[in-house]
């Protein structure tokens, strides 16, 4: 069984890299053409402790994240969490000279300011590797040019108004990352919209079987597996799309087909409750009003 690596500090990464000390013990930039992976096997696992933001080019080798999987051929931009599981495939046969950037950032540096509290905010930290963000060349320099700065700062005499620089440096880069995400889902239209009419598929196919009614409202990471995307991307496509997140998305679903049954059936509110999955018709009936403004029942007299 292949040995699973830990990295529990950037010292330590740096280090399985074949690089420097980093200057800086809780950031670094790392210039990717000078990684080395210290192995001959053609797979290596880890987990780290720490944020990273990747921007590579030309890299022979898979990244995958769980059982996602995409090649670094062109440049994307990449983020993962600390304690996230990566699995790299590794192929020797090939000859590149891989390029880019890697920003390694401690949770500890971050500890005690805002950023600290809304990193979690930003959701492609949990998206899977095969959600990448494409920049545009234009994109790309905005990015850089940020990473750089960052670098310039932390490489210069630090004082007091040093890590709040570089905190506010590391912010504007992920603003301008949720931006560069939400002109790909709109730019991507195609792709997007297939994701969007492959969820309207598998919803419509939950509603019209037992499914709804043996298990009620089928879960975000369910429609996310069935569609083989991570449950944060698949709510921040749909978000863009349509407006709804995707549990917003379900429940809009759920009093469609309700409004269905109580509009062109002799079924009673309680008949339509326990159809639509609901234990109890009193708990239907409360959140089909908070959803329509009008009761079940009110609902159902007006087509009468």
């Amino acid at each position: 069984m292949e040995e699973t690596f830990r990295f529990n500090s950037l010292s330590e990464f740096h280090s399985f890299c074949k690089l420097p000390p980093p200057e800086h013990p809780m950031i670094s930039l790392i210039d990717y053409s000078r990684v080395a992976y210290p192995v001959d096997t053609e797979e290596l696992k880890w987990i780290q402790n720490f944020y990273s933001i990747g921007l590579k080019r030309n890299v022979n080798a898979k990244f995958n994240y769980g059982q996602q999987q995409y090649d670094f051929d062109s440049g994307v931009l990449t983020f993962v969490s600390p304690l996230q599981f990566l699995k790299i495939e590794i192929n020797h046969n090939v000859v590149v000279e891989p390029t880019g950037w890697l920003l390694l950032i401690h949770p500890d540096f971050l500890w005690n300011t805002n950023l600290a509290k809304k990193i979690n905010d930003y959701e492609f930290f949990h998206y899977s590797v095969n959600e990448a963000l494409f920049l545009s060349d234009k994109e790309e320099t905005v990015i850089v040019e940020l990473l750089q700065k960052i670098e310039s700062e932390y490489q210069s005499n630090i004082d007091k108004f040093s890590q709040e620089l570089i905190i506010a440096q590391i912010e504007m880069l992920l603003i301008y990352a949720k931006r560069f995400y939400e002109r790909q889902f709109v730019t991507r239209k195609k792709s997007s919209h297939q994701l969007l009419e492959k969820f309207e598929e598998v919803m419509a196919d939950w509603l019209q079987t037992d499914a709804i009614r043996d298990q009620g409202l089928p879960t975000v990471q369910y429609m996310a597996s069935r569609l083989n995307v991570s449950p944060n991307y698949l709510s921040s496509m749909l978000k863009t799309l349509t407006g709804q997140t995707t549990q917003q998305h379900i429940q809009s679903k759920l009093i469609t087909k309700a409004k269905e049954r109580l509009s062109t059936t002799n079924l009673s509110i309680s008949e339509v409750a326990y159809l639509l999955g609901f234990e109890h018709p009193q708990s239907f009936s409360k959140f089909f009003k908070s959803k329509t403004n009008i009761s079940p029942l009110e609902f159902k007299r007006s087509f009468n």
